[in-house]
């Protein structure tokens, strides 16, 4: 895929970052839903780490500016949080080759999530330390995992199916030519 088209896609991924926020908070249903997080890891997974770490930078703070969401509180763990998730689905989608896209995409997909958890934990618990404040493993694991659940979900659902849609309609590239295995 050429780097204008890269670029294209990560631009559409970074204004979703706004959009989707937007949209899902104006339904209630934005902390649990974590509507952030779709368009970064998908920019990571299609367009690679260098597209997926810009737009999970560039996505909280534009987001954070025009809308106030994230607040700047939150923004400081977010942000890292969302660029080690482009960062790491964009490595693995690169290093990953099973010869099956679907095992590719949740093989980079599933260690990005939690990777990007535990960074957006350690750089929380940073900062609660440096507030005098206490932080726990019961308090990262409340916030990262029970209360984002559904958002799991949603990504683990939507995101592979999205990339193996946009393979098949010929938007992004096949990932193993036209004669390989899609599924």
């Amino acid at each position: 895929m050429s780097s204008v088209k890269k670029a294209c896609i990560c631009s559409l991924c970074t204004a979703l970052c706004y959009v989707l926020p937007v949209a899902f908070h104006a339904l209630a249903l934005g902390a649990a839903f974590s509507p952030m997080h779709l368009p970064v890891l998908l920019c990571g997974l299609v367009c690679g780490w260098p597209y997926g770490l810009f737009c999970g930078l560039a996505g909280p703070v534009i987001s954070c500016v025009l809308s106030g969401m994230p607040s700047p509180a939150q923004l400081i763990y977010m942000g890292p949080e969302l660029c080690v998730y482009g960062l790491a689905a964009g490595v693995g989608m690169a290093r990953i080759r099973t010869g099956r896209t679907a095992a590719d995409i949740y093989l980079s997909l599933i260690p990005a999530m939690v990777l990007g958890r535990v960074a957006g934990g350690v750089v929380r618990a940073a900062f609660y330390l440096a507030t005098a404040q206490s932080y726990t493993v019961a308090m990262w694991a409340g916030a990262y995992v029970v209360e984002t659940l559904p958002g799991t979900a949603v990504q683990l659902v939507v995101l592979p199916a999205l990339v193996l849609t946009l393979s098949r309609a010929g938007l992004i590239p096949r990932r193993y030519g036209t004669g390989g295995s899609a599924a």
